[in-house]
């Protein structure tokens, strides 16, 4: 499968017409529609279909799995031709991607970045976000160099460095809920109430802290970002369950934060590919990381 192909393909989904991506790829409407064609007769499969108003086209099922496939193949393409860009370089530069779990502890990489970036200041750093397993995925394919996870790590896959950062659990809900009277939340204070929460929490977080009654509870949305859910909070919708420090919660804010009771905590890790073979900027990255953990704890993790 040739990458142009894949490049014709994503425009062409990205555009939802053929003769905007034709436009787009500086190529004629016949030349592109026959390479598409060439594409789902290689991989046997229709990846396009009209648009039910008949302008345009949509992604078939295959299309929608062969869109973040090749969105990663793209992507791995692109950032194996910059590590080799700067393997001949005689200062460090390149790129360091990050995929990060949202967590206020970033501040540990922010002041990491920082500092090599007045070593070294022609390093570029992407972070995106993503949940925990997302992250993984994509650090499995080669296309993170890093991942910033806030669940159990698995150490015969990885490599980790946990900056002994916590987040605290809690619930967010608006200034004028009965719940906002309470200092501290209960299980039995969520139960029958609407609750907004991410799907990794549910399924890795909050059952330790449920327990039995996490069976009982009212799931009215499940989200990945902490601040969507709170437009929805703000909106009346439920509360929500994350971590202290996502939400604005000032006084202009119709917000405020609870802190679960009994407590709810869990670390941040940092981790990396066993026998992951680094650019010279994520090495250096690395061991900026190592060296201000030491530098917090007094020994590395």
């Amino acid at each position: 499968m040739e990458l142009r192909l894949l490049r014709y393909f994503l425009a062409v989904a990205r555009e939802q017409g053929i003769s905007k991506a034709a436009e787009s790829l500086h190529v004629t409407q016949p030349t592109l529609s026959r390479q598409i064609m060439d594409l789902e007769k290689e991989l046997g499969a229709k990846l396009l279909e009209r648009s039910k108003n008949g302008k345009g086209v949509k992604l078939t099922n295959a299309g929608a799995l062969l869109y973040e496939r090749a969105e990663d193949i793209i992507s791995l393409s692109e950032k194996t031709v910059k590590e080799f860009n700067s393997l001949s370089e005689g200062e460090i530069i390149g790129d360091v991607s990050i995929a990060c779990a949202e967590s206020k502890n970033i501040s540990f990489l922010a002041e990491c970045i920082k500092s090599l970036k007045r070593k070294c200041p022609k390093i570029q750093f992407h972070l995106y976000a993503g949940d925990s397993e997302r992250a993984l995925e994509k650090l499995d394919n080669g296309l993170f160099d890093f991942a910033v996870i806030v669940e159990n790590v698995n150490l015969k896959k990885y490599n980790c460095l946990t900056p002994r950062a916590l987040d605290r659990w809690g619930a967010v809900m608006r200034k004028d809920s009965t719940l906002a009277q309470k200092r501290f939340i209960a299980p039995k204070d969520l139960l029958g109430l609407p609750i907004l929460v991410s799907r990794q929490a549910l399924a890795a977080d909050l059952p330790k802290w449920f327990g039995d009654d996490i069976e009982k509870l009212n799931i009215a949305a499940t989200l990945d970002l902490s601040y969507n859910g709170t437009v929805l909070v703000q909106n009346g919708i439920g509360c929500l369950l994350t971590f202290d420090g996502l939400a604005n919660t000032g006084p202009d804010s119709q917000l405020c934060f609870r802190p679960l009771k009994p407590e709810l905590t869990t670390e941040m890790h940092v981790v990396w590919r066993r026998k992951q073979q680094f650019t010279p900027a994520a090495e250096a990255f690395l061991n900026e990381m190592m060296a201000a953990n030491f530098h917090r704890s007094g020994k590395k993790r």
